[in-house]
């Protein structure tokens, strides 16, 4: 049967061209890019595009080789089990692909398709190979936490040319699968969202023996060779068995076996998600053109420093989920796939009919996906908001960690702090100048010659009075501690890990030994559950020497990094637990080494367990339940500080929202400016660490003088004292997955203007709308109104209205903040020195009135250190002011351990009440009631542009009781 392919626009032709050119524009200090692959030189991303531009070439004559057997298809509780046949040439051979579409009860789909010769172990390895013959099918183990409940509700109906399938809620979605050429259209209220295989680039590198022809020998006098008779194309086997980069040679012991899958979403125009890249958040077209990338996007985790900013080249996390967004609706794919991948996107202008699409629709976004190795597992999100498409793919892949309080406050750190009283001057120096911060980092310096869970005792030999020191002002600190373990005989660690056997072996099931930071090292081989075992003995006290239980751990160069191997880090041949190839897991690895290390520090002490706190570099869907994540290796440059928020948001989007950049950027010495600039957007970010490299300018916030010293404390201050806020939304996103700061088209998907808006955000629920400077020598920013609702100034209550672009200063010392009228925010305004020390504090509460005179808001308070809150040791707060009258109403659900939560908290109360955009009417008032007594009340006028407010001190309310204030 032949396949009608979609029109494309013509991105082949200049695609060798455009690539050199674009090599010739790289900075001289930027990424080194000779050291990672192009699409061009990665075998199975070549050929797949090739396979692609076949296809276009071929227009409505290509002939897509999948079919499905219809007699084999079978219905079984939610899940059509069948097999897609594949054909290989023009013999009639097929081979057999094994298809299971599961429906789950989320409303989510699963389409999983394997290859039988594989799966059952019926193939030979070359090289006398110990490594799996299947197709790795353990993603799931890792990445996947619930949600696979199949639905019972489903129904299916079949005639000879497709199945259809309806599911979901009140059953609206609805899976037409086509039986030749083997297709999937995924529909929503009867109009097609998702199409799978749609222009039919479906490709599954089927095993096949590796055949050594023979040299062709020249004719007679003739310089050519006779025409064999019905002999099969030729297919470009040069990249199918081995494979050469950077000096290294990858042979590959089951052959060429990639997956490749088109998804198409018709009428959607943007695409997110799929981090960690460079760019914008809207992401790019990959064929060429004006302003689009030249190559896939990659998702392959890989120590990239110095970092270009508008790239699709691969970074240090990978997580293949895309949300596609269209006015008012939005869907989303989930690629199951831990095997290096690459995603193209090109759009076209939709030759579908308005009906088919819905009104409005105007562009269809191409999406090719393909992986090295591994199954086609991809799972299907039909919305329709944003926020349901993030709650169903954190359903599987688990919600972001709560972590504690300390871990979402201000971080200092650089590499290095370079002995321990170091880092007490530096302690009490941000005490002298009345600078707060959290937690003080140590890089790889502090240990006896780069041997984890060792001191220097020479710089660290007292490691116990240092953390003391911390401690006394409920200070923290993080100390880094990499999979890479010293080769040094003598080393314990070191000695257990050859001992017990738990290292990552070479492909030969021999120790793998490589290069980083120590030198020769080993790599602990977190996929092996006793290697997690053993991980988590060596966090013990009485096992790590010179601990507490103020120490936290960093996981850095967990890609793997490995200096002397191909792209910086391992052989794709090496085999971890199972004997599975390292090409099968690689963008798992950091994550299993991030989660031993997360179980190591539940339990430190017997009896003791708290949350952990863990930052990794390198992530993968799933890591989002760990802990947090920063953007890597960024320099100190404006673009860099500019490149940030796209980037931390579309990890939200993608699930991981506790994300951050290094404030002032790792590598070379920022401009005081810039610093500022820096630290007034880091106060926005859910993840803020300021962070330099060994070879920068110490650049602690007290060194950059004044007014810089003081216009970052402000920053800093303000992060603090929002920290109620950020927390409140911290919960909501461990709840429910939304993000912590959110894109407008999150919070207004009708917006068409603002869909690919990625420079200023909301600040989870709280109606706060920031836009940090990220341009040098701004005065003022352009800030989106998304709505005809009042906006303020956070600080001086400037209203602004009415749809559209809003021009609002941005001096130097000044923050654009605005607050979106009817929100109630809760924050602490009394100054301190770490959040520890704000515990029993009183609250302000922040009300910013609408055009209706109404506001609502909510507050989520536990003890902000242990897991008690999942037994009801937590207070939840729903505040709502209407009709003069402001309520405080209890929405949690009370557990074992409320009571004595909520009498620990019984002296915690509001000591203030802020009322911004007060009617005029208010002018004569001095009090307000409060229960049978009353509070005062001070009223202050607008001026010009800025709104009128008011102030009750003092109500004497607790913060976890039910109470009405009347300002009637």
């Amino acid at each position: 049967m032949r396949f009608s392919s979609s029109p494309s626009s013509s991105w082949t032709a200049s695609l060798a061209l455009l690539s050199a050119l674009s090599s010739l524009s790289t900075p001289a200090n930027a990424v080194k890019y000779e050291n990672f692959k192009t699409c061009a030189q990665s075998g199975f991303c070549s050929r797949n595009r090739a396979y692609a531009d076949k296809a276009v070439a071929a227009g409505q004559s290509w002939e897509v080789p999948y079919q499905i057997v219809p007699d084999s298809l079978d219905w079984k509780d939610g899940q059509l089990i069948g097999t897609i046949l594949k054909s290989i040439n023009t013999k009639g051979d097929t081979v057999r692909l094994p298809i299971t579409i599961s429906f789950l009860e989320s409303g989510s789909a699963r389409v999983t398709i394997d290859e039988e010769k594989r799966q059952k172990g019926e193939i030979d390895l070359r090289h006398n190979s110990i490594a799996r013959k299947e197709r790795y099918n353990e993603a799931e183990k890792w990445a996947i936490v619930g949600g696979l409940e199949l639905t019972k509700s489903a129904e299916v109906s079949k005639d000879g040319k497709r199945a259809t399938v309806k599911y979901g809620p009140e059953a609206k979605f609805e899976a037409v699968v086509t039986y030749a050429p083997f297709g999937i259209d995924f529909k929503r209220d009867d109009v097609t969202q998702v199409k799978f295989n749609d222009r039919g680039l479906m490709n599954v590198e089927h095993w096949r023996p590796k055949v050594d022809k023979p040299k062709k020998e020249e004719s007679e006098g003739e310089g050519d060779q006779k025409p064999i008779q019905d002999a099969e194309p030729e297919e470009d086997e040069s990249t199918w068995w081995e494979e050469s980069f950077g000096g290294h040679t990858d042979p590959k012991a089951r052959g060429p076996e990639s997956v490749g899958l088109d998804i198409t979403f018709p009428g959607y125009e943007h695409v997110f998600g799929i981090p960690e890249h460079a760019g914008p958040m809207s992401l790019k077209q990959t064929r060429g053109g004006d302003g689009n990338y030249n190559d896939p996007y990659r998702l392959y985790n890989a120590d990239v420093f110095e970092y270009i900013v508008d790239s699709p080249m691969t970074l240090y996390g990978a997580i293949p989920f895309m949300q596609a967004h269209r006015k008012d609706s939005t869907v989303g794919v989930f690629w199951m796939n831990a095997a290096e991948t690459w995603i193209d996107i090109v759009k076209t202008k939709a030759s579908h009919s308005a009906l088919s699409l819905g009104i409005g629709s105007k562009t269809d976004t191409q999406t090719h996906w393909f992986s090295e190795s591994g199954l086609v597992d991809v799972f299907v999100f039909l919305g329709p908001t944003p926020k349901d498409v993030t709650k169903a793919y954190g359903e599987l892949t688990g919600y972001t960690q709560l972590p504690q309080e300390f871990a979402i406050a201000y971080h200092q750190c650089r590499w290095n702090y370079v002995t321990d009283e170091d880092v007490k001057d530096v302690d009490r120096k941000m005490d002298k100048y009345s600078i707060p911060y959290d937690v003080i980092w140590l890089d790889i310096e502090y240990t006896d010659e780069k041997k984890y869970f060792t001191w220097d005792p020479n710089t660290f030999g007292n490691s116990l009075g240092m953390l003391k020191q911390l401690d006394s002002a409920e200070r923290k600190l993080v100390a880094i501690i990499d999979p890479h373990i010293k080769n040094d005989d003598g080393y314990p660690i070191v000695d257990e890990l050859k001992s017990k056997d738990l290292a990552v072996h070479n492909k030969d099931g021999q120790i793998y030994e490589g290069w980083c930071w120590p030198g020769s090292s080993h790599w602990v081989d977190c996929f092996n559950p006793e290697a997690i075992k053993w991980w988590i003995s060596l966090f013990k006290y009485d096992k790590f020497k010179g601990s507490a239980d103020n120490l936290f751990i960093w996981n850095d160069m967990n890609e793997p990094s490995v200096f002397n191997g191909p792209e910086t880090t391992m052989p794709k041949d090496n085999l971890h637990h199972g004997n599975w190839e390292h090409r099968d897991v690689h963008n798992i690895n950091g994550m299993t080494f991030h989660n031993a290390t997360y179980q190591a520090l539940l339990e430190r002490k017997k009896g003791e367990l708290r949350r952990p706190f863990v930052l990794t570099r390198s992530y993968y869907a799933g890591s989002q339940r760990l802990g947090a994540m920063w953007t890597g290796d960024n320099e100190a440059k404006w673009e860099a500080l500019a490149a940030a928020f796209p980037m931390i948001l579309n990890n939200g989007i993608a699930g991981f929202p506790f994300a951050g950049a290094d404030v002032g950027g790792f590598f070379g010495n920022p401009e005081k400016d810039l610093l500022t600039r820096w630290y007034q957007a880091g106060a926005f970010y859910p993840f803020f660490r300021g962070h330099a490299h060994i070879d920068t300018r110490r650049r602690e916030p007290y060194l950059a003088g004044e007014p810089y010293t003081g216009i970052i404390t402000q920053a800093l201050r303000l992060r603090y004292s929002l920290l109620p806020a950020w927390y409140t939304a911290f919960h909501e996103a461990s709840v429910d997955g939304t993000p912590i700061i959110r894109p407008h088209y999150f919070e207004y998907p009708g917006d068409e203007a603002a869909f690919a808006i990625d420079d200023q955000f909301f600040v989870g629920s709280t109606g706060l709308l920031a836009k940090p400077v990220v341009t040098e020598k701004a005065e003022s920013v352009e800030i989106y109104l998304p709505d005809n609702e009042l906006y303020y100034d956070y600080f001086d209550y400037t209203t602004y209205t009415g749809q559209g672009k809003k021009t609002v200063p941005a001096p130097l010392e000044k923050i654009p903040l605005l607050m979106q009228g009817g929100h109630i925010i809760p924050r602490k305004d009394r100054p301190r020195r770490s959040s520890g020390l704000m515990k029993w504090d009183p609250y302000t509460l922040v009300i910013a009135l609408n055009k209706a005179e109404t506001a609502k808001g909510e507050l989520y308070v536990d003890d902000g250190e242990t897991f008690d809150y999942q037994n009801g040791a937590y207070i939840h707060r729903a505040f709502e002011f209407a009709a003069g009258e402001l309520v405080s109403k209890d929405i949690s659900t009370k557990g074992k351990a409320t009571d004595k939560y909520l009498k620990s908290m019984k002296r915690v109360g509001i000591e203030k009440i802020v009322i911004v955009g007060v009617p005029k009417a208010w002018a004569d008032k001095t009090s307000v009631k409060v229960g049978s007594g009353e509070a005062m009340m001070e009223y202050h006028a607008g001026d010009g542009s800025k709104a009128a407010w008011a102030v009750v001190k003092g109500p004497k309310v607790a913060i976890g009781e039910d109470w009405t204030i009347s300002f009637a």
